[in-house]
């Protein structure tokens, strides 16, 4: 079980909104009104080979000799496994030449055979058995025990320092220039998958915003999102619906709030299709005009986000994004910098198989953007006390620039277009 941002502001003992809120009410209006979308097929196996085929490449370029990744979004990247992490570790070993290997509890082979979509071998250990001494002991027999291990980057300490027991003489060292060198360039089939989300994300939005009435509370909207985007064919986590006051923190109160007319609504939200991700924001008034204050802010980061997407070129340095939208807003009088009231998060962030991943565009980033890149694009402004606007849209580079998988909306009279 994973608690993103969203799923935080649930409190304990609720794991999605779906599991919190019956289907009644305006969730089930709304689901009603929707019929499912048709959706892209998933990866196939014959993508997932080509993955691993060239994560070889590129460790034999690099003079490594093995892969490790343990269970996360990056083992499904490889293998279709998805499996959750424990104090049991399962992982894929890619060598630098031939078939993986995949090491997993032994009670745990049938779940993981059902799931695995490459040729690799299981091998399995028993509860009082070392996991990391059938590593061990697999690159010794590929011969490849000397030359350093690459490790993904989330995989957890323990895993190499027992690894180091049972191989003191091989390095352990990062495995950023195989793994997230290929996770960051999407191909076409991912493009379209996240198209996918994007698509029923906004949708369940729209459908959502249509059936809004004054005394709604904040999780009766969240299940709302929740059932639209289950309908639809997503598979969502819930959202972050954020009202009056609450919109000004960028992740939202506990607090609970009911909606009244004159409310600035924040709604923050994505879905995955065959494990790809969408993120949007929509910020708007409810049931009265905006005041010149909120129509000003709502402008400026409409403004923000044309300002990000036109600094987003093949070549730039990811960062460079985020200081032509701060520089915009200091000169408007935000800030400086990361101060309030402004932009006190970064611009966007990468995404694709996980709602966030690397790289950020934010300050200092220094990795240079390229086709088939994936952000969000959410330069918010918020006023503490006051109301937040935060406006978000995601795209994916291409040779020509950017190109939005959502297109913002063109103003706050028109929150969905």
């Amino acid at each position: 079980m994973t608690f993103g941002r969203r799923g935080f502001l649930r409190g304990a003992g609720m794991t999605a909104a779906a599991s919190a809120f019956p289907l009644s009410g305006l969730a089930a209006q709304t689901a009603e009104q929707l019929t499912p979308r048709p959706l892209p097929p998933p990866i196939t196996s014959a993508e997932r080979v080509a993955r691993l085929r060239r994560a070889q490449q590129l460790l034999q370029q690099q003079g490594l000799g093995a892969l490790l990744v343990e269970s996360g979004a990056s083992l499904d990247y490889y293998t279709g496994i998805q499996w959750w992490r424990s104090e049991r570790p399962t992982a894929v070993v890619v060598p630098a030449q031939g078939d993986p290997i995949i090491v997993t509890p032994f009670f745990e082979k049938p779940s993981i055979a059902e799931m695995l979509e490459v040729p690799a071998e299981i091998r399995t250990w028993q509860e009082d058995e070392e996991p990391l001494k059938l590593v061990a002991d697999f690159l010794r027999e590929r011969g490849v025990a000397k030359l350093p291990a690459a490790f993904e980057e989330t995989n957890r300490f323990f895993l190499s320092d027992r690894l180091s027991r049972q191989l003191p003489g091989t390095r352990i060292v990062s495995g950023n220039n195989v793994v997230r060198a290929q996770r960051m360039v999407k191909s076409a089939t991912e493009l379209a998958l996240m198209q996918a989300a994007n698509d029923i994300t906004i949708a369940a939005f729209r459908q959502v915003h249509a059936n809004l009435k004054a005394g709604m509370s904040g999780r009766e909207i969240e299940a709302a999102i929740t059932a639209a985007t289950a309908r639809l064919g997503g598979n969502g986590d819930g959202a972050l619906v954020l009202i009056g006051e609450a919109s000004a923190l960028p992740h939202g109160s506990r607090k609970p709030h009911v909606l009244a007319r004159g409310d600035v609504v924040l709604l923050d939200g994505g879905c995955s299709v065959h494990g790809y991700q969408s993120d949007i924001s929509r910020t708007f008034v409810f049931g009265a005009d905006p005041t010149a204050e909120q129509r000003k802010v709502w402008d400026q980061v409409h403004r923000g986000q044309q300002i990000a997407l036109a600094a987003a070129r093949v070549g730039a340095a990811a960062g460079s994004v985020d200081d032509a939208v701060r520089r915009a807003y200091e000169s408007w009088g935000y800030g400086p910098g990361y101060a309030l009231p402004g932009l006190s998060h970064r611009t966007g962030h990468g995404i694709g198989m996980e709602g966030h991943e690397p790289v950020n565009l934010v300050h200092g980033e220094t990795t240079k953007l390229a086709p088939g890149m994936c952000f969000s694009n959410e330069p918010g402004i918020y006023l503490p006390g006051k109301f937040g606007i935060r406006l978000e849209d995601c795209f994916h580079m291409t040779a020509g620039g950017p190109r939005w998988f959502t297109t913002p909306p063109p103003s706050i009279d028109q929150p969905f277009g």
